[in-house]
């Protein structure tokens, strides 16, 4: 009964606390000060040994200026004995505020002398002064400590601190030590470097960094100058840089492993570097002594060449198919060639039924459930091309269904959804839509939920769904590249549904076609009305968005890209879209963000 009784009297006890230290926080962060004080001067008096409590009423005390009583409540802790070396700095910051700043430096070099004593303090006392902002002082404490102890390693606070200091050039050169002794990560610090170079060559901060990098590989020759170096290019964009500082990494690494090279020229071929791209997997062929790597470089030349999009390019590309497949056969360990080829033969040649004899003949291999999964999502691809929707529909099921919390599966699921709005089964779409709205990965979750808004909107608002299905119709022709005729159904659906939940949709969707034909102003004029006419509907930020680029890659007027990419940040900072439009614009600005 007397355990009972305890315990009872101790979750009361505890729950009271819990409240008191919410309200607290609460009344703090409100910026109600004299509130909060009520509960901090209750919470220190129940737990005396509670640092937090302690600095929220020194905090609450000095926001409201009284200093006085900070102050004895420092003092009185000091004079009890034995304190730790940070009441000296809470301290000396109570007499700054008051700008009594002899009295203040008296406390600071009390703290600062703790560490003569004993090294181990150099981190806590280090640490308080920085959350100061106290940076000087922050250095001192860590670099005595480092001093008197060399096993104490704090380079990855002072690089910090160096940064927030304008003193860039030792703060990356802090970096690279920790680098370099193997203190620290390489993603970690050019997480932390990556703040302070922009894409732009000529900016300061980005030559001090080269400058550095350069003069560490003249005076020690180790590959991982190389590779940061090359790091730096493709922040730069300078995709040629880069490539011949990944040749050198190749050439002494002793594993050879071209998959750096391969990194670099996916990220040439995704910011359109087209050229260096091409130079990049050509070196790739040429060197690898792996036939699946140089079989995919081959296959990334290939779809370059169609980018070209020349009248021979198509016959040169068939006559490359067919030496390949006469090459490699039909095997196991080269799928990709078969896919890639059907869908060469689909999507540039119209010839979906040679194209589903290929994969159809691919599938009698023996494959484990990623490689037959993979066939058959490119099967269900050209079945929908070719308008056979229950087959596909077959295909991708069976994907979903073998490879259920796979992002494979999920994309099947979401093309089991595309494929039923195609064929104008939208509820079973709606139903399939609803599930990957939680999806793990974010496009398709971004995808599932406009496709679903789309069809949601559009049935409640026109129960004979005809808007719907001419969009949907408009949809299909889109994927089949018959780009003219798309526009025009979405033309209509402009001139006979306006006013209709489905406007927005035919012109973001139009506006997109018209980008590909390369009719810029045509497009603009769609997001703009989108903008104007739209603009607290869902689809604005996709506007914004398509505008922003517009203006930067092809209008060639960063102000302007600059203005839409800044609307995202400010008006729709849940879009998905958001942390490219930050970027994007921070880039534009060329700021240095600390």
């Amino acid at each position: 009964m007397r355990i009972r009784l305890f315990l009872l009297m101790f979750l009361m006890c505890f729950g009271l606390s819990a409240q008191d230290d919410f309200l607290a926080k609460q009344y703090f962060n409100d910026g109600d000060f004299s509130k909060a004080l009520v509960f901090y001067e209750k919470l220190v008096k129940k737990h005396p040994r509670r640092t937090d409590y302690a600095e929220g009423l020194i905090a609450c005390y000095q926001q409201l200026e009284k200093y006085k009583e900070a102050e004895e409540f420092l003092l009185n802790k000091i004079g009890n004995g034995n304190p730790y070396p940070t009441i000296y700095i809470e301290l000396g910051y109570n007499y700054t505020l008051q700008e009594l700043h002899i009295k203040a430096r008296e406390y600071y070099d009390k703290a600062l002398q703790a560490i003569e004593e004993n090294p181990n303090y150099g981190y806590g006392i280090g640490f308080k002064f920085q959350r100061l902002t106290l940076l000087d002082d922050a250095l001192k404490a860590y670099s005595r400590a480092m001093a008197l102890n060399p096993q104490l390693d704090y380079n990855f606070q002072m690089a910090r601190i160096y940064g927030e200091q304008g003193d860039i050039e030792r703060m990356y050169s802090s970096y690279l030590e920790l680098i370099s002794n193997g203190k620290s990560s390489k993603s970690n610090v050019l997480r932390n470097i990556d703040y302070f170079i922009t894409s732009d060559p000529a900016n300061e901060n980005n030559v001090k960094l080269k400058k550095i990098l350069l003069q560490k590989a003249q005076k020690n020759p180790d590959v991982l100058w190389n590779e940061l170096l090359s790091w730096l290019f493709v922040q730069q964009k300078q995709y040629n840089s880069a490539f011949n500082q990944e040749k050198a990494i190749y050439r002494r690494a002793e594993a050879s492993s071209l998959q750096r090279l391969e990194s670099l020229g996916h990220l040439a071929l995704e910011d359109k570097a087209l050229e260096e791209a091409h130079t990049i997997f050509e070196y790739i062929e040429d060197n690898a002594s792996d036939p699946v790597i140089r079989l995919n470089a081959r296959l990334e030349l290939i779809q370059l060449r169609l980018l070209e999009n020349d009248s021979k390019a198509l016959s040169e590309v068939t006559k490359t198919f067919e030496q390949l497949l006469e090459a490699y056969g039909y095997q196991s360990e080269t799928i990709q060639l078969q896919i890639a080829y059907a869908n060469f033969l689909t999507f540039e040649k119209d010839k979906a039924e040679t194209a589903i004899g290929v994969l159809k003949k691919t599938l009698e291999l023996p494959l484990n459930r990623f490689e037959r999964a993979s066939i058959k999502m490119a099967l269900g691809d050209i079945l929908v091309f070719d308008q056979k929707f229950n087959q596909a529909l077959i295909h991708f099921s069976q994907v979903q269904k073998s490879l259920k919390n796979d992002v494979m599966g999920q994309n099947a699921r979401f093309k089991v959804a595309q494929t039923s709005f195609y064929k104008g089964d939208f509820e079973w779409a709606l139903t399939q839509l609803k599930v990957l709205r939680s999806s793990t990965s974010q496009l398709i979750a971004n995808d599932a939920m406009q496709l679903s808004l789309l069809i949601s909107d559009n049935s409640l608002e026109d129960s004979t769904q005809t808007a719907l299905k001419k969009y949907a119709r408009a949809d299909l022709l889109a994927y089949q590249n018959k780009t003219e005729e798309a526009i025009q159904i979405l033309d209509d659906i402009l001139q006979n549904h306006k006013g209709e939940k489905v406007e927005d949709e035919a012109l973001l969707r139009q506006g997109k076609l018209l980008e590909s034909l390369r009719k810029f102003d045509s497009a603009k004029f769609n997001y703009q009305k989108i903008v104007e006419f739209y603009g607290n509907d869902i689809l604005a930020d996709d506007a914004h968005f398509a505008l922003a680029e517009l203006y930067e890659n092809y209008l060639e007027d960063t102000e302007k890209a600059k203005e839409h990419y800044e609307k995202i940040i400010y008006n729709y900072q849940d879009s998905y879209f958001f942390p490219q439009a930050r970027k994007r614009f921070r880039i534009l600005r060329g700021d240095v963000i600390n």
